[in-house]
């Protein structure tokens, strides 16, 4: 099922040989706009008759009260609880490591402060229909609780019953959200930015989707409306680097976890083993057939399933950083060494038992990464993501006259005379 890919031979630029499925476009971002715009201007009664539309159910009420949150954590087996509490815990650990205090410089009575403020209101987009992603819970709440985010609202559409997966709701409990709502797509994207009667505006929207959500999420940044990190968190995707001392079936269902999302995404193997693309091929093909979501397998191999045969590790390292994947596994011999040559991935899971699910579920990290290449100039959902930093300016006499000549002349030839005069009128004593 891995379309073959041979690039011993191939000199310089490598990217026109790379296929990437398209995603976005135009269609997308015409219905996407088109969604948005209803719920800008009908709020709830679009959120309603959208979400009859695409998910069957008309939800009712929208929110989730507060019994069914606190009844789901009760009714999961016990080794999902204890599970969810395990990472919870994990990724609040994690997380509270990148705090950092309020910075403060003080030279020659020049004093510059920088002020750390979480958001007041954070969106949790958590994706449902017809599979449960109770950890996406846990890998979003989690970030913004330790940033000290006062509200946490989580989005997540709901079944063909109208209610949400008990495991949503149960890690909704675990995180300690209370504010969960029954709607998701491009819908719930809007509503978060703008507003409606039931749901009130956010002004971070993290947490990964479909293409839908992810170009919604996208255009309610670009309208300035709400906060949105960089990355791109739309389908996923895996690079596995193998050598011939790779075990080839944990590479091969390596390949194969990402790709059980469903279409879009991409799952590569990289080696510069003739007999390991053999070998990690061969087991991908023989794992499918048993494989409860072979359809979504399928759907993605299609487009982005290769098997790609480099020169040397410093050809399979370009290709890897060329293709800037969510999840980049180095399960090969030394993986230490192809470390240093990492330059784009969202996050990189080393030796043989270095598997992308662990950072899915339980290690700590968030799992919400960068996609569709924007592992190049944006990372992981952080603790920063939820944080604004408001510089403070204070200056004595002494530092004033020393700035003032310096910003006249900057103001002076920038034209703006009211700045220039202001620094004028507060000369010299």
């Amino acid at each position: 099922m891995l379309n073959r890919l041979d690039l011993r031979s191939a000199t310089g630029d490598l990217r026109p040989l790379l296929p990437r499925p398209e995603v976005g476009g135009d269609a997308p971002v015409a219905a996407v706009r088109a969604i948005l715009d209803d719920v800008r201007a009908r709020g709830d009664d679009a959120l309603l008759e959208l979400t009859e539309r695409f998910d069957g159910v008309r939800p009712d009420p929208i929110r989730v009260p507060q019994v069914e949150l606190k009844a789901a954590l009760e009714a999961v087996p016990a080794v999902l609880r204890e599970a969810l509490e395990v990472a919870w815990a994990n990724v609040v650990d994690h997380h509270r490591r990148q705090l950092q205090p309020d910075a403060r410089t003080d030279e020659a009575g020049l004093v510059l402060r920088e002020l750390r403020r979480p958001v007041a209101r954070a969106g949790c987009y958590v994706p449902g229909g017809k599979a449960r992603y109770p950890s996406t819970v846990l890998m979003t709440a989690g970030p913004a609780s330790v940033a000290g985010v006062d509200e946490v609202v989580v989005v997540c559409p709901p079944g063909a019953d109208g209610r949400l997966p008990v495991e949503t709701l149960a890690a909704c409990a675990v995180a300690g959200v209370e504010e969960v709502y029954r709607v998701g797509g491009a819908q719930a994207i809007g509503a978060l930015a703008y507003g409606t009667a039931s749901i009130p505006p956010v002004d971070v929207i993290v947490g990964p989707g479909n293409v839908y959500v992810a170009v919604a999420q996208r255009e309610v940044a670009g309208e300035g409306v709400v906060g949105v990190p960089s990355a791109f968190a739309g389908p996923s995707e895996v690079v596995v680097v193998a050598d011939a001392t790779t075990d080839p079936t944990w590479a091969a269902i390596d390949v194969l976890v990402q790709a059980e999302h469903g279409p879009d995404g991409l799952a590569w193997l990289v080696t510069w083993e003739e007999e390991a693309l053999v070998a990690v091929s061969d087991a991908v093909d023989r794992l499918l057939v048993d494989q409860p979501r072979r359809a979504e397998i399928e759907a993605t191999l299609a487009e982005g399933g290769h098997a790609v045969l480099c020169r040397d590790r410093e050809q399979a390292m370009a290709v890897s950083n060329l293709i800037a994947p969510e999840h980049l596994e180095l399960l090969v011999a030394e993986p230490e060494a192809l470390l240093p040559l990492v330059r784009h991935a969202g996050a990189v899971f080393t030796g043989m038992y270095g598997t992308a699910a662990l950072g899915d579920y339980a290690a700590g990290p968030s799992h919400v990464l960068p996609t569709h290449g924007s592992a190049r100039f944006s990372s992981g959902l952080r603790v920063d993501d939820f944080i604004k930093v408001i510089h403070v300016v204070s200056a004595d006499h002494e530092a004033f006259a020393r700035l003032a000549p310096h910003v006249v002349a900057l103001a002076d030839a920038e034209g703006l005379a009211a700045h220039a005069q202001s620094v004028r009128l507060r000369g010299p004593r």
